[in-house]
């Protein structure tokens, strides 16, 4: 999870159901909650995801399943973090989709969970992953477009001990060095990061450090799609996965509801539960963020 900035709080298999909701009408051509909600489901199933865990290895294999299903690209990066419990192995999963051009736009979000004996994040950790997967359902659909578009799930999003600069945002940290030692970052146009985005009373604030033309489009796009009152303008200010990408100079964006449950006492307890995810919600993420890559396309 991340960590809030100054002033603020410090954060650093399964049958698809049939949709019924009138948001999941026509989901064989967009984004399907329902579809997303299953995902979620079958993630929760495997328990604690904390890197290095059974729940976590098995989480893994399901997200690897289900994008080789879908005879995809897939490329995954293992590498050893450095933390607070000493050298433990992780693993970033990207999807990638091809474009006419070797431009690059990029949605990212982390399947791990919190350190924390019984937490299954079902919001935190789940909600992003399983909307990862449902995106990659809905891109292989579609003709290539201008830019490629590549999906990562990033590993160990959360701290170990305690968040600081070192314990914490794994993933995003190494991948965001490796691309650029790679020479890929000069060709990422932008991020988006999906976290926490599950919640029933989705609400999302503007992040402060996030690149502000990215916001403004896709603020503009969920007005547009009549979703105004999900994205707010309050703002909240963040370390999360896009950190490591705005430091070294790509757009990035960071698309998170923090303010989950009244007093938002749901955030890192057992209380973030399946009963406290909504389908509609990551619907409502998963339209914007589509439209939001088409406009990005026309740029």
């Amino acid at each position: 999870m991340p960590r809030l900035l100054a002033g603020f709080l410090c954060l650093p298999l399964l049958g698809f159901p049939v949709a019924c909701e009138a948001a999941n009408k026509g989901a064989a051509g967009g984004v399907s909650g329902e579809r997303a909600m299953a995902h979620v489901r079958a993630l929760v199933g495997f328990g604690e995801r904390r890197p290095g865990s059974e729940g976590h290895r098995q989480a893994q294999t399901y997200i690897l399943a289900e994008l080789r299903k879908l005879q995809i690209e897939v490329e995954e990066v293992d590498f050893t973090a450095e933390t607070p419990r000493g050298r433990l192995p992780m693993k970033n999963i990207i999807a990638k989709f091809p474009g006419r051009s070797a431009e690059t736009l990029v949605v990212g979000g982390h399947y791990d969970t919190l350190w924390q004996d019984g937490f299954v994040g079902a919001n935190d950790g789940g909600s992003s992953a399983a909307l990862l997967l449902e995106l990659a359902r809905v891109l292989k659909q579609q003709e290539p477009q201008r830019m490629a578009v590549w999906l990562v799930f990033f590993d160990g999003e959360e701290a170990v001990e305690q968040w600081s600069e070192r314990d914490g945002i794994y993933g995003s940290r190494w991948q965001a060095r490796l691309w650029q030692q790679q020479g890929v970052l000069e060709r990422i146009r932008a991020l988006i990061i999906v976290d926490m985005i599950g919640d029933k009373d989705l609400a999302l604030k503007r992040e402060t450090s996030s690149t502000p033309w990215l916001v403004e489009l896709i603020w503009k796009v969920a007005q547009e799609k009549g979703y105004g009152k999900h994205f707010r303008d309050a703002p909240v200010s963040l370390l999360d996965d896009h950190t490591p990408f705005l430091q070294l100079g790509v757009p990035a964006v960071d698309l998170i509801d923090f303010d989950y449950g009244p007093g938002h006492r749901y955030w890192h307890t057992p209380q973030d539960s399946l009963d406290k995810v909504s389908p509609r919600s990551m619907q409502i993420v998963g339209d914007v963020v589509l439209e939001s890559l088409h406009r990005l396309m026309q740029r």
